[in-house]
């Protein structure tokens, strides 16, 4: 797993008693997670099925990687835990393989929301893009340059639409921006 640290705090991000993941779910999943201290850690994980595994294996472990992050969270003195999740929505794939992958990332990822009871909620591809690059259709070059402006050690281009997505949660004047409230739209969990 790859991954960076920014102590920076932007904008008006206050201290909330539970996180916010965001993710661009892939077999390179990048990934954003906003800690209730306001720190923010992102990075990307491979998920790339390993020889002699089954199909359902890489999605068994996205799902403790994810378990594995809740645990983390919900560890500190006084951490409650992953508030909201929000994802990249991805509405077209350039080839039937990575259809399949992104629903099975997505299926595993809702069904471990609801089991969680945590909040999600997608965000287009097309909204996250004009949000960082003022584009709808900027490429994955120009979404790293975004994200490397806002202050960030990118790496990757998923990390970088994870970033994209959890600075668009963020700067979402209404609820789920403060990781103790709910999404817009998706799943709800009280």
């Amino acid at each position: 797993m790859h991954q960076h640290t920014n102590d920076t705090h932007h904008a008006t991000l206050q201290a909330t008693p539970r996180a916010i993941l965001a993710l661009d779910l892939g077999t390179t999943t990048g990934w954003a997670l906003r800690l209730a201290d306001g720190s923010v850690h992102h990075g990307f994980v491979s998920f790339k099925p390993q020889r002699f595994e089954g199909g359902g294996m890489r999605y068994l472990r996205f799902r403790r990687w994810l378990s594995d992050l809740l645990a983390t969270t919900a560890s500190g003195s006084n951490a409650s835990g992953i508030g909201a999740v929000y994802f990249e929505e991805v509405r077209r794939h350039l080839g039937v393989d990575a259809a399949h992958a992104y629903g099975g990332f997505l299926a595993t990822l809702t069904s471990w929301c609801e089991h969680h009871q945590i909040a999600y909620q997608g965000v287009p591809v097309g909204t996250l893009k004009r949000h960082a690059t003022g584009k709808g259709n900027a490429g994955k070059v120009e979404m790293v340059s975004a994200m490397k402006a806002r202050g960030y050690v990118v790496a990757d281009d998923n990390e970088a639409d994870a970033l994209a997505v959890l600075d668009w949660a963020l700067a979402q004047d209404g609820p789920g921006t403060s990781g103790d409230e709910q999404p817009t739209g998706g799943a709800r969990h009280g």
